[in-house]
């Protein structure tokens, strides 16, 4: 074991790695290093920041996810979320960055494993704040689309908008997202129903729409960087109706997409 040299005091951990590692875990002890006024114990001051900090962090929490924390009622949000935050501090100063685990977190925690369709709400609720504050960019405009030469298109491809997501679910969770966000709530929620949701923001307000399955792989084969004809084929295989003037219909109509690329001469 290596020793510290004479004279040379051994390393610390940094104040900010400490103060972090105790101001989320209520059964750890103040560090040394906080003191009150003369020199005084600190521990109901530093309790207090403690649990303002918590408090703070879990309605963070309440307000990126509103529609999960109504289904799971406030005290089961709370009691949740105040395990993820423990587990998974934040990275970042931005508030609203925080959480992007918590779907998963949900899916791991066993007492609600009955509520399967979960943790795909909390990805569609945080797919439509990361769309929120995605960049600002313009949508696609159509005429770009009907500029490009009939031969080329096959090979064109599509640039995503910042602000695109598609959550996938084998659960009903556009139904769910909209009915607990202030929707109209249907009489009978049939969780069990597959839907597809984009999430886009075209202009300044995010458009959540259910799409139908071969319009999701259409548009995700498109976002991954696939020219056209092979997106239409993926979309295909699993569709063979598959309608692509509706998509591409939709893919104007929503702002999914910011620009086009015909292919160049070495593609061709």
């Amino acid at each position: 074991m290596r020793s510290t040299p004479e004279g040379v005091a051994p390393l610390q951990q940094p104040f900010e790695e400490v103060f972090g590692q105790v101001i989320l875990e209520p059964d750890r002890p103040e560090p040394d290093f906080v003191i009150g006024p003369h020199g005084k114990a600190a521990a109901k001051r530093f309790n207090v920041y403690r649990n303002n900090v918590t408090h703070s962090l879990v309605t963070a929490l309440a307000e990126i996810f509103p529609a999960t924390a109504l289904i799971l009622g406030e005290r089961n949000f709370r009691m949740i979320a105040r395990d993820f935050l423990r587990a998974n501090p934040p990275r970042s100063r931005l508030v609203f960055e925080y959480g992007h685990g918590l779907p998963d977190h949900l899916a791991a925690f066993e007492p609600i494993r009955h509520l399967a369709y979960l943790p795909d709400v909390a990805r569609l609720e945080r797919a439509w704040l990361d769309a929120y504050h995605a960049a600002d960019q313009a949508p696609l405009w159509p005429g770009e689309i009907s500029a490009i030469p009939p031969e080329a298109l096959a090979k064109t491809r599509f640039t995503p908008h910042p602000a695109m997501r598609l959550v996938r679910s084998d659960y009903a969770i556009h139904t769910i997202f909209v009915a607990h966000r202030g929707g109209p709530m249907p009489h009978r929620i049939d969780a069990g129903v597959a839907e597809n949701v984009l999430v886009t923001r075209p202009a300044l307000q995010v458009e959540v729409r259910r799409v139908e399955p071969s319009q999701a792989v259409f548009l995700l084969a498109l976002g991954d960087g696939a020219p056209l004809q092979e997106a239409v084929e993926w979309a295909a295989k699993g569709d063979p109706c598959f309608d692509l003037a509706a998509a591409i219909g939709l893919l104007i109509e929503s702002g999914a997409f910011s620009a086009c690329q015909p292919a160049t001469h070495d593609e061709d």
